[in-house]
């Protein structure tokens, strides 16, 4: 048996590759009546205050957005670009090509899994469409609980729904929101996946002093349960 008893994974950049902002956010800021470099840096500039859920619903969150930005949408443009910005955030993404592999492989194992995630609306409209969605026992977003990485709450959170103890769980994250210290401030295993691909990655408050152990794949996670000494009793 392996000394863990569930592996939490932050999701963009991790489970999934590096993330860029493509073309249809431009789309979006035209729909809102906005200029979409002034859009991009109100959605920057109010990432967290949006990861909390502190503008209300999600329609709620984009028009004040696009005020900020200089918009004023009707009722029916902002519906449609709340739509659309799901589909862009989506389109944003791309799962590593060993996300499934690895999650299986833990699952195997008897291990518990999950994500935690900073992220606002449109991460829980469209994670449940995705292939690993079956493969999580749980998942915490943010902007549902109200705490952000590496407030302690959001790591518990996630412990108490796969019923396990801080010290019980290897914690992987790109060590974007400082998640890696936070964790590990925790009690868990925190581990970096360094991907090659995470140069260019859309990142907020990284872990930038992040001494801690890291892996070049989900692949090499497998691997690190696989090592881990046998648990006591």
């Amino acid at each position: 048996m392996p000394a863990y008893r569930a592996v939490l994974f932050d999701f963009f950049g991790t489970l999934t590759r590096s993330v860029r902002r493509g073309p249809q956010h431009a789309t979006i800021a035209r729909m809102l009546g906005c200029d979409p470099a002034a859009l991009v840096a109100v959605l920057d500039r109010s990432f967290y205050a949006r990861a909390r859920g502190l503008f209300g619903s999600a329609e709620a969150a984009l028009h004040w957005v696009s005020e900020q930005a200089g918009g004023q949408p009707n009722r029916g443009s902002l519906r449609a670009a709340l739509v659309a910005r799901v589909e862009a955030v989506r389109a944003d993404t791309a799962l590593r090509g060993d996300a499934v592999a690895a999650l299986l492989a833990l699952r195997r194992r008897g291990l518990g899994t999950a994500v935690v995630s900073d992220c606002a609306y449109e991460l829980p409209a469209f994670l449940p469409r995705l292939p690993v969605a079956p493969l999580l026992d749980a998942c915490v977003y943010s902007v549902e609980l109200g705490r952000c990485k590496p407030e302690p709450g959001i790591y518990l959170a996630a412990c108490d729904r796969l019923g396990v103890e801080p010290h019980e769980c290897l914690y992987v994250g790109d060590g974007g929101s400082r998640e890696l210290t936070g964790a590990a401030e925790l009690g868990m295993t925190a581990v970096r996946l360094a991907a090659p691909d995470l140069a260019g990655h859309l990142v907020f408050n990284a872990d930038v002093g992040w001494t801690g152990p890291s892996v070049a794949s989900l692949t090499d996670v497998v691997g690190l349960v696989d090592r881990a000494p046998a648990a006591v009793g």
